[in-house]
């Protein structure tokens, strides 16, 4: 048996990396401060992996040879700090399972539109044939994956906090959307150490891998000028595409790559909207790395039925129409759902502000929307923020309260928008669990 692997955290992710080390032949602890959901235990005790729930048994962890941290425990937490004070090494799931997998990986990263990238990315490969697992923050576990599946191809996506705890894992293909500021409080409300947290996902990448990213983001435009890229750069923007890139022309999306061309009309993408075709090119241009054929590409961006709780065109009552976009978690996705709408519009917004500046959004409420509802434990700095610019602004307390606010303020043709542009562990258990309860109130009316 080889020495102790600590796992902090009984989630999906903590499950899934336990699962694997115990394969690879390490005696394995499970710990979580919290609770561990019943069928997290239940897996645990099937395969019979030591855990622990309300506390953690320091000494233990601490003698440990490697600890696999969850991604929602902070850098700063006293046992964290603890560990890399004794020279412990501390590290995400995904650069676990990276060290026992020879698969061919895409990493999608961005503050905006990973999800549906990600998601995207995934039914173009699959549709086509591939071999391809899903995995990061959608899908199952990497980890548990390559433990207990055989994935040629995984497309991952990949947020800041799982990037922190990356060091020698490599990806083939980076995908980069877009860099706007989010989780400052994680950063010392520092853009710039988030910024760097972001581009972590680059490293160990060679000349022979590949870097898609957004060449209209004026932040990565300003990084890349400031560092060594060594992968082959792909970018993608509304502009005249880049050879090899994306770009627009004649309101088509045009992809060159390997003296390929790829043209497909914007009107024909499943996805509409401006950042939509952002998404859509990001994802075409990674897949015709793995050699996706035209045919293939085109169906699958035209097909493709989008994300659940990213602008979700939920339900029309008495003629109000009601958007669950709870997955927009920052203000720049909630700028984004609020352009997009183009009628009158009753917005719930809030929940625990990660350092929200809202002044980008002053504009559009002023010209959109009606009535705010806030939906959090603290709303301050949201009536501070649009005090000035909306007459009606009302706090709410649960989400049924917050869907029958906003019912009564809305009228025939307006458009209820749940995009809270903050997270959501005040009041509800993830940005899932809000948006499931915000249907389910609006089912109700």
């Amino acid at each position: 048996m080889k020495g102790l692997v600590a796992i902090l955290g009984g989630g999906e992710s903590g499950v899934g990396a336990a699962i694997l080390a115990q394969k690879q032949g390490y005696d394995v602890f499970v710990s979580d401060l919290g609770k561990i959901k019943e069928k997290y235990k239940d897996v645990l005790s099937n395969y019979k992996i030591g855990f622990e729930e309300g506390h953690h048994s320091e000494g233990k962890i601490l003698g440990a040879e490697l600890v696999v941290k969850s991604p929602g425990i902070p850098e700063t937490a006293p046992l964290v700090k603890q560990l890399k004070e004794q020279g412990t090494p501390v590290i995400s799931e995904i650069e676990f399972g990276g060290r026992f997998t020879s698969a061919k990986t895409i990493c999608i990263t961005g503050s905006n539109g990973k999800t549906t990238t990600t998601l995207l990315t995934y039914h173009i490969l699959q549709k086509a044939g591939l071999n391809v697992g899903l995995a990061g923050n959608v899908g199952k576990s990497f980890a548990w994956q390559v433990a207990e599946e055989n994935f040629d191809v995984y497309v991952i996506e990949l947020s800041s906090f799982q990037l922190d705890g990356m060091y020698e894992f490599k990806a083939d293909v980076t995908v980069l959307m877009n860099i706007t500021p989010d989780h400052l409080d994680r950063y010392g409300y520092d853009m710039q150490n988030y910024i760097d947290s972001k581009f972590r996902i680059l490293q160990n990448q060679t000349s022979d891998d590949y870097f898609v990213y957004c060449a209209d983001d004026e932040v990565i435009q300003k990084e890349i000028q400031k560092r060594e890229i060594k992968p082959v750069q792909l970018p993608f923007g509304l502009g005249e595409a880049a050879g090899p890139g994306a770009g627009v022309r004649d309101n088509r999306i045009i992809i060159n790559f390997n003296q390929n061309q790829f043209s497909m009309s914007i009107l024909d993408l499943s996805l509409q909207g401006k950042h939509n075709t952002y998404n859509s090119m990001a994802a075409g241009i990674a897949s015709m790395v793995f050699k996706i054929r035209d045919e293939q590409l085109r169906e699958s961006l035209s097909d493709f039925t989008g994300v659940e709780h990213r602008l979700e065109r939920f339900l029309k009552v008495h003629g109000i129409e009601f958007i669950n976009d709870s997955k927009a978690t920052n203000v720049n996705s909630s700028w984004y759902a609020l352009e997009s709408v183009h009628k009158p519009v009753i917005w719930i917004a809030g929940g625990v502000d990660k350092g929200n500046d809202y002044t980008m959004l002053q504009g559009l409420v002023t010209n959109k929307v009606k009535a705010i509802v806030c939906l959090g434990k603290n709303n301050a700095k949201l009536h501070e923020a649009f005090g000035d610019c909306v007459a009606d602004i009302v706090d709410a307390s649960s989400m049924e309260e917050a869907v029958k606010a906003a019912y009564y303020l809305a009228r025939n043709g307006d458009t209820v928008l749940l995009s809270p542009a903050c997270a959501s562990f005040d009041l509800f258990e993830n940005y899932e669990d809000r948006g499931n309860q915000f249907k389910k109130e609006v089912r109700n009316l």
